[in-house]
C-alpha cells in the first residue's frame, strides 16, 4: 500500500483500489508499500508509476470493429456511402425467407442480404442453412428502395446483393432457442445455454457498457487520484473486504470521492447527473420510506397517523397503537382505485400475515366526500376520517394504505407495499417512476449494533470494525444499542450500490467491541489488533457493488444480465455443471482431503 502513513488493509475481493491520502492539503506519495498477507495464496500487483494521460469527458467509442483480414466490414457498418462497393460479411444467419432474403447478424448489428431470382443455387444453400449458423456473404452494396428503408436498423438504408454464400459452421437444427429480441426463453434455459444467450444484442450491449465504465473508473482512481490497484488473495480467511481504502479521511471525503468517480465515469448516453448527492439518515429513511434503501423517484411518503387512531372509534385500530413501541403509519396511492383491486389487497394481507405479523393492515378507498370505504371504515368516527384525509391530503379516487402495530413491522410492511403498489400501477400503464431518472442518495447514521432476539446477543449491524460517531462513543461503554455508526450506504433508485465506513483504528476500542460487546475471542481476529498495535492510521473506505450498479444503468432487473457467466440462485453454473466432483489425481495435486458426509475441506 502506498501512503505517507502505511494503511492497514485486509482484503479478499478480487478488485480493489487502495488510496494513499485524501485531505484538503495533499502530500506527495512515497514509495513505501505495506501489505499484511492473509492465510492462503496471495498474488499482488502494485502499480506505482504515475501515468499522465490526457482525458476526455466523453466515453470511449468503438472505432475498431474487429481486426480481420477475412471480412471487409461488420454487419452494422454499411451505409449509403458504401453503395457499389464489393464487401465480405460474416455473421450468424438470423432469418431467411424462401432463400431470396436473409438477415445476418454479428456483434455490431444486422445487414439485409438479397439473392437474385435466377440464382437458384444460392437460394438452395440458404434454405438448407439452419438459423444461427455462422456464414460468409460476398456481394455488392445497393441502396434500398425508399419504401423499404428500415430506420430501426443502422444499416437500414442499404442491402447487399449476394454473389457468393458459404456456411462456415452449420448450427444444429434443434437449438434450445433462437436469438429474438422480442421473445427470450426463461432464465434457467438461458443460463444453461449461456454461450447461445450471449448472442442477444442486449447482453452484448450490457457487457460493453460494463467494460467501458470499469475502464473509466480505473482511469479516474489511478491516473487522477493516485490510487494503487492490488490483486487480493484468492484464498483467505473471512475478513472485511472493501474496494476503495483511504487513510486520514472523513465521511465527507469518501462521499466526495465517490461522487466525483461516478460523474467521471457516467455514460454520456444517459441523462446527466450532478453532485452533491442528497443525504438522509437511517432513521429518516425508515420513517419516510419504510426501508434503508429508498427509491426516491416517486413520492408516496409514509406519514405518522398514530395520534389520529387514538379514540378513533375502531377498537381494533385503537388497541393496535396503545402499547409502547407501537404506532400507525399510512401512505396514499394517487388515483389508485382503478388498479388496487381485491386480488391485490388479498396478496398484501398475506404479506402482512407471513412477513410482518406484528402489524395490522387496512386498505381504504377515498370517496367523493373524502370519507373512507373499506374494512373498519364504518367504525371510524366521521370526524377522524376527515382528519385522516386532510392530514394525508387525499383526493377522490385515492387509495389509503394504513398499518398499525409494532413500529418496525409497520414501517417494513408499508415500505414493501409502497414498491409493490408502484409496480401494480406501472403494469397497468400508469407512469409512477421515470425510467430515465437516476436518483442517487446517501444513507447515513446507521445504528452500530442491534439485538438479535433468537440468540439473545448483540450483533454488529454491518461489521464489528466500524467507528461510532464521535458524539456516540460513550455509548459503547454504557448502552451500545444507542450508538450510531460512521457507516454510509450509496443508494440508486432504491438499490444499494455501495456501502462503507470509517473504521476503528484504536486497538483498545477494537478489543472492547470484539470481546466485551460481541463476544468474539482473540483467536478469531487477534491478528487485526496486532496490526492496529503497529501504528495503523485512521482510515475508511467504501465497497461498490459494481454488477448491481451496472444493472441499474442498463435498466436490468437482475445482475445476471450484466455478468457473462453468472451462477444460479443455488450457486451452480448451469452451463458447465460446476461445482463438480474432483478426481483423485486433483486431490493429490492440490493436497486436498475430502471428509465423508461433510463439505469441509482441510488444506
Amino acid at each position: 500500500m502506498i501512503s505517507r502513513v502505511p494503511v492497514l488493509r485486509f482484503v479478499e475481493r478480487p478488485w480493489s483500489f487502495l488510496y494513499p491520502r485524501r485531505c484538503m492539503q495533499r502530500s506527495a506519495l512515497n514509495n513505501s508499500v505495506w501489505l499484511l498477507g492473509n492465510a492462503g495464496v496471495t498474488t499482488t500487483r502494485v502499480f506505482t508509476r504515475s501515468l499522465k494521460i490526457k482525458r476526455s469527458s466523453d466515453y470511449m467509442t468503438v472505432t475498431n470493429k474487429g481486426r480481420s483480414s477475412v471480412k471487409t466490414h461488420t454487419c452494422g457498418e454499411l451505409r449509403d456511402s458504401h453503395e457499389g462497393q464489393q464487401v465480405i460479411l460474416r455473421g450468424y444467419l438470423q432469418y431467411q425467407r424462401m432463400g431470396k432474403f436473409a438477415i445476418i447478424r454479428d456483434a455490431f448489428g444486422k445487414t439485409q442480404v438479397i439473392i437474385r431470382e435466377e440464382d437458384i443455387h444460392l437460394q438452395k444453400e440458404i434454405i438448407n442453412t439452419n438459423f444461427e449458423s455462422y456464414v460468409e456473404v460476398t456481394g455488392v452494396v445497393h441502396l434500398r428502395p425508399v419504401y423499404q428503408i428500415n430506420k430501426s436498423m443502422s444499416t437500414g438504408e442499404v442491402e447487399v446483393l449476394a454473389t457468393t454464400y458459404q456456411v462456415l459452421n452449420q448450427a444444429r437444427s434443434d437449438l434450445p432457442f433462437l436469438i429474438r429480441d422480442y421473445s427470450k426463453p426463461k432464465e434457467p434455459l438461458r443460463l444453461k445455454f449461456r454461450y447461445l444467450d450471449l448472442r442477444h444484442s442486449e447482453l452484448q450491449a450490457n457487457l460493453r457498457l460494463k467494460s467501458q465504465v470499469a475502464k473509466k473508473m480505473r482511469d479516474f482512481l489511478q491516473d487522477k487520484e493516485g490510487f494503487v490497484e492490488i490483486t487480493t488473495p484468492t484464498l483467505s480467511i473471512n475478513t472485511p473486504g472493501l474496494d476503495i481504502e483511504m487513510s486520514d479521511v472523513t465521511i465527507e471525503d469518501v462521499k466526495q470521492l465517490v461522487e466525483d468517480l461516478v460523474i467521471y465515469a457516467w455514460p454520456p448516453h444517459l441523462p446527466p447527473i450532478s453532485s452533491p448527492f442528497p443525504s438522509i439518515t437511517y432513521s429518516e429513511a425508515l420513517t419516510l420510506y419504510g426501508t434503508d434503501k429508498p427509491d426516491t423517484r416517486f413520492d408516496w411518503k409514509l406519514q405518522d397517523v398514530t395520534h389520529l387512531l387514538k379514540n378513533c372509534g375502531a377498537s381494533v385500530l385503537e388497541n393496535a397503537v396503545l402499547m409502547s413501541g407501537n404506532s400507525a403509519y399510512s401512505f396514499i396511492i394517487p388515483q389508485g382505485q382503478d388498479y388496487i383491486n381485491r386480488k391485490v389487497v388479498s396478496a398484501w394481507e398475506d404479506v402482512a400475515q407471513k412477513e410482518h405479523s406484528e402489524a395490522g393492515l387496512s386498505v381504504f378507498k377515498v370517496d367523493s366526500n373524502l370519507m373512507l370505504k373499506g374494512p373498519n371504515a364504518k367504525k371510524i368516527f366521521p370526524d377522524r376520517q376527515t382528519q385522516l384525509s386532510k392530514t394525508l391530503e387525499t383526493q377522490v379516487g385515492d387509495i389509503m394504505v394504513l398499518a398499525a402495530g409494532c413500529t418496525n413491522s409497520v414501517l417494513g410492511l408499508l415500505g414493501k407495499l409502497r414498491l409493490q403498489a408502484a409496480n401494480v400501477l406501472e403494469k397497468a400503464g400508469i407512469h409512477v417512476r421515470n425510467p430515465c431518472s437516476f436518483n442517487f442518495l446517501w444513507v447515513v447514521d446507521f445504528p452500530l449494533f442491534e439485538y438479535e432476539p433468537d440468540s439473545g446477543k448483540i450483533m454488529a449491524v454491518h461489521h464489528p470494525f466500524t467507528l461510532p460517531r464521535k458524539d456516540d462513543v460513550d455509548y459503547l461503554y454504557t448502552d451500545p444499542l444507542k450508538a450510531r455508526s460512521q457507516h454510509y450506504d450509496l443508494v440508486l433508485n432504491g438499490c444499494e450500490v455501495g456501502g462503507g465506513s470509517i473504521r476503528i483504528h484504536d486497538p483498545s476500542m477494537q478489543r472492547y467491541v470484539l470481546q466485551k460487546i460481541l463476544g468474539i475471542g482473540e483467536k478469531s481476529l487477534g491478528f487485526l489488533n496486532e496490526a492496529l498495535d503497529s501504528g495503523a492510521p485512521p482510515h475508511g473506505g467504501i465497497a461498490l457493488g459494481f454488477d448491481r450498479y451496472i444493472a441499474e444503468l442498463c435498466g436490468s432487473n437482475s445482475i445476471r444480465d450484466v455478468i457473462a457467466f453468472p451462477k444460479s440462485i443455488e450457486g451452480r453454473c448451469l452451463m458447465s455443471g460446476a461445482p463438480g466432483d474432483i478426481t483423485e489425481e486433483e486431490k493429490q495435486l492440490y493436497n486436498l482431503i475430502v471428509k465423508s458426509n461433510s463439505v469441509k475441506k482441510d488444506f
